[in-house]
């Protein structure tokens, strides 16, 4: 067999087999296919796509490159999330302790920032003393004690997607709905979720521009993860404006508390619980998602959730009255504003213009080795459908430098569009797939 020829079948449209896949994928992990081969193997997906067997048998064979994660011992169910990636997206630090606190346990297995999109690793790690690097002895124990462990993804798990993630985002290969599906699918699957919940995203902000092209990928990912023997269900979920008031690393963790003690933002706190309440359907503590939402609700204002987010922080490593003390004040000194430019309403503030200004601030990443800084970041004090004046204060920005600063408020003053007339309310839930 050779690589060659695998990708002229795909080149030419072809089906490739479990076997072809598997000589691929070993071949570019042990380092016997060069990466330029795999290159062209995936810009050949790109345009001709895989069929559903195909994926399926891409999904377990990346699986299979590395260890699982041993979850044996450990009382469950185990439920986890996935978000598809976004603005302002912190929901995953809102949903582990909630359903932590309802007595399912989550195996959370997170990425950072890359682009226009967030982590939830620099997220956690802008909190002092916390860490993500966790051992699989860590993970475990952790995972036993609070209900959830957050870390990252080690190089003993899942290795072909950690070298194919960062060969699509240099090729062009990024938004490849199959290469999408198996990437999260084996993470996911050696995380040793029993059921998982998708937060699939469209919009300016997310991969997925349309709604048409979001259903395709949160098909994919159901279908493909059915195959495989997964319990999964997908929601479809609006992301043409940041979700919350808060982008940025450690601003985020404060809004995520907020959430926790019930003063969270609406839209955030609507996403939030929609995603739990099919979490905990999922975990077999609701039969429904109406009756599931209304336990998340009730378990929410119990105050349980705060309560396991902090000792989470403490299992971590993280410094939690140091992280209390901060709580509204850790700022970088590099600060500015955008301010109205017109009286009317907010049409909105655009995702992808608000997620691309948060690089040379600070907040994200061009490249994996980027330095990203727990203090940068953008608060929104207006958005989408809001009535101003001119002048009114829209944004406050904070900058890992006065360079960060000056590149990045044009942009955001650019994010901000406006309308004579109020505009009809998002949708922020479109659709369930299951």
């Amino acid at each position: 067999m050779r690589a060659v020829d695998i990708i002229m079948r795909k080149r030419d449209g072809k089906e490739l087999s479990r076997e072809e896949l598997a000589f691929l994928i070993k071949g570019y992990v042990d380092g016997t296919i060069p990466e330029y081969q795999v290159s062209a193997w995936a810009m050949a997906v790109f345009f001709q796509g895989m069929s559903p067997v195909e994926t399926a048998a891409l999904t377990e064979v990346m699986f299979k490159s590395g260890t699982a994660m041993d979850l044996s011992g450990i009382a469950g169910p185990f439920v986890d999330k996935h978000s598809t990636g976004g603005v302002g997206d912190k929901t995953s630090l809102i949903l582990a302790p909630l359903i932590a606190a309802l007595g399912i346990k989550d195996p959370m297995m997170s990425g950072r920032a890359l682009g226009h999109t967030g982590g939830t690793l620099d997220k956690l790690e802008s909190i002092p003393g916390y860490r993500t690097n966790l051992s699989a002895g860590e993970f475990r124990e952790i995972l036993g004690r609070d209900g959830f462990a957050m870390a990252g993804q080690t190089r003993d798990v899942v290795p072909a997607d950690r070298l194919l993630y960062a060969l699509r985002d240099v090729t062009g290969t990024v938004e490849s709905i199959p290469l999408i599906t198996a990437s999260i699918l084996a993470k996911k699957a050696a995380e040793g979720a029993d059921a998982l919940v998708l937060d699939v995203k469209y919009g300016s902000g997310a991969f997925m521009k349309d709604p048409a092209a979001g259903e395709q990928l949160a098909r994919s990912l159901v279908n493909t993860g059915a195959a495989l023997g997964m319990r999964i269900t997908a929601l479809l979920t609006d992301m043409n404006e940041p979700l919350g008031a808060m982008v940025g690393n450690f601003l985020e963790v404060e809004e995520s508390l907020d959430c926790l003690e019930g003063n969270g933002p609406a839209d955030l706190m609507e996403v939030s619980l929609e995603l739990a309440a099919r979490m905990v359907v999922l975990g077999n503590k609701a039969p429904d998602p109406a009756a599931g939402r209304r336990l998340c609700e009730a378990c929410l204002a119990s105050g349980r959730p705060r309560e396991f987010f902090l000792a989470n922080i403490q299992s971590q490593g993280g410094d939690v009255p140091r992280f209390l003390e901060l709580r509204g004040t850790y700022r970088s000194p590099y600060e500015g504003e955008i301010r109205a430019v017109q009286s009317g309403y907010i049409a909105r503030i655009d995702a992808w213009k608000v997620g691309h200004a948060g690089i040379p601030l600070g907040v994200g990443r061009n490249r994996t080795e980027d330095a990203v800084s727990p203090t940068a970041g953008v608060q929104l004090h207006r958005k989408g459908g809001d009535l101003v004046e001119a002048g009114d204060l829209v944004m406050t920005v904070w900058a890992k430098d006065t360079a960060g600063l000056a590149a990045a408020l044009p942009q955001l003053a650019e994010a901000v569009e406006y309308a004579e007339k109020q505009p009809v309310p998002r949708r922020l839930l479109l659709k369930e797939i299951t």
